[in-house]
């Protein structure tokens, strides 16, 4: 029987488009170079003209000389200086260069290429039903995940590795923040957060008794709760680590939304769409909290304390589990669709630099100036990887969560999580295929038994109580740190 078969055709030939298309046409910088305005700085000569229009008498000009007849490169002009910056639509050459372009490419087109594979896999299975076949969709999802999840490091490593002006700080604060946060919510009661970590934990546990035992090795304390304490300790740390990742980008957020939502005054259409786009999150949040949304959707309460007409629920079980995949989609799209709203506030920053400049006393340096203007387009993609980053990352989690759950995109069926040992009472041993067979037959064998005993170690139960809480913890932090990103610029900046 095939354990790969047609979907290792399509992942090959879906990596062998994605190499020989990225050099010339990439989403990437197509995103980036839609609709974009991005402002020039002003040259040397723009600036002495203005210094000179706006003083009395010629005198400045003649300080810009040296002795030699040279003018100088670096000078300074009147900080109230009438400057007007021009602008110039983003064009694809001129993001080539910038910060982070590489990385923004990868984290665009090969999550694209993920994502098309993983919606091949789902039309395969849905039409094919394979039994034998391992899901390559779900490796995709999987290396998708680990090299966001390096982007996310690289980023925050950046500002270790500078001088430190408090980001370091901020970072440490954030991360043992979320660190104790965290702690809290693992013990909390599954009545309140239906995560179902103690069930995949009990699954696991079972799951390697089980398959220790058919080797002949004898186990113990297999369930005992230090290992359930580890279990969850590993899951603090990385919720920690994540934190910190997230910190950065949700303060970046913060800014920009408080821009666009200054700069969408007149229209009270993008004016809601951007405010989804900021408290979607939070609803994504509150799906996992049972009291709120399955008490309310599944057993709404009764209109009044004497009426004795029951009230149907909102929605079936099935759909509600399939509403919370829908919940994290949209939550993608929306963010994917207000990117270049978001994206043109932050290149307006420019303009507020020099708006700034102006309502300074003094004088100001050239090269102060133009700095200021050409660092906001240089930081351009490190700005779309804090913008996209964390809800790709949410997105990934919630594919994951789809298939390795075995949930439905219809909302046709519940999993059974009832019996946790229906699928681990037997466990093939790996040492049945020693025998008189070709070597080959053998290693083929030993594959096939891997697989199995894999499956039923990492079960469907297992993984819906993970994969649910790594879905949970990324749509929370993101929330928090966005929170906290607008509070901090409409209170501790002006």
């Amino acid at each position: 029987m095939a354990v790969i078969g047609t979907q290792l055709v399509v992942s090959m030939v879906m990596a062998s488009i994605i190499q020989k298309l990225q050099p010339h046409f990439s989403a990437a910088r197509w995103l980036l170079s839609r609709r974009l305005v991005r402002y020039l700085h002003p040259t040397d000569d723009k600036l002495r003209e203005l210094a000179v229009t706006g003083t009395k008498g010629k005198g400045r000009k003649r300080d810009d000389r040296r002795a030699d007849g040279k003018t100088d490169k670096d000078f300074t002009v009147p900080c109230s200086i009438n400057l007007q910056l021009e602008t110039a639509k983003v064009e694809r050459v001129d993001i080539i260069g910038l910060q982070f372009y590489t990385e923004y490419q990868w984290l665009i087109d090969f999550s694209g290429c993920a994502l098309a594979i993983y919606l091949f896999t789902e039309g395969y299975y849905y039409l094919v039903q394979p039994r034998a076949e391992v899901n390559l969709s779900v490796i995709w999802c999987l290396l998708v995940v680990v090299f966001i999840l390096s982007l996310l490091f690289s980023l925050t490593a950046a500002y270790f590795t500078g001088d430190d002006s408090g980001e370091r700080s901020i970072c440490l604060v954030f991360g043992f923040f979320f660190l104790l946060v965290s702690m809290a919510v693992l013990i909390t009661s599954e009545n309140i957060l239906e995560f179902g970590l103690d069930r995949a934990y009990t699954s696991l546990s079972d799951a390697i008794s089980g398959f220790l035992g058919s080797q002949g090795v004898e186990t113990s304390g297999a369930s005992s709760p230090s290992s359930k304490l580890m279990f969850k300790g590993v899951l603090a740390v990385y919720s920690g680590l994540v934190g910190a990742f997230l910190t950065f980008s949700g303060l970046r957020f913060g800014k920009m939304h408080q821009d666009s939502l200054q700069y969408s005054k007149e229209s009270p259409l993008m004016q809601l769409l951007l405010h989804l786009n900021f408290l979607w999150p939070l609803v994504v949040v509150l799906m996992w909290v049972k009291p709120l949304a399955r008490g309310y959707v599944l057993h709404p309460p009764s209109l009044g304390t004497n009426s004795t007409v029951p009230v149907e629920p909102l929605m079936s079980e099935p759909w509600f589990e399939t509403s919370r995949l829908y919940t994290v989609i949209f939550c993608v799209v929306l963010r994917l669709v207000l990117m270049h709203r978001y994206l043109q506030s932050y290149l307006n920053m420019a303009h507020q630099r020099i708006e700034h400049v102006k309502k300074q006393a003094g004088r100001i340096s050239n090269m102060e100036i133009q700095k200021r203007i050409v660092r906001v387009f240089f930081y351009l993609c490190v700005v779309a990887v804090q913008y996209l980053a964390p809800v790709v990352l949410l997105l990934f989690y919630v594919l994951l969560l789809k298939t390795l759950g075995e949930y439905s995109w219809t909302g046709n069926h519940v999993p059974d999580s009832g019996n946790l040992t229906k699928n681990i009472t037997e466990f093939p041993s790996l040492q049945q295929v020693a025998g008189d067979d070709e070597p080959v037959k053998q290693a083929a064998q030993q594959l096939t038994l891997a697989f199995a005993s894999l499956r039923n170690i990492f079960s469907a139960v297992f993984f819906r109580g993970v994969v649910s809480y790594l879905c949970w913890w990324s749509a929370t932090t993101v929330f928090v740190t966005t929170a906290f990103g607008m509070i901090y610029h409409s209170v501790f900046t002006v």
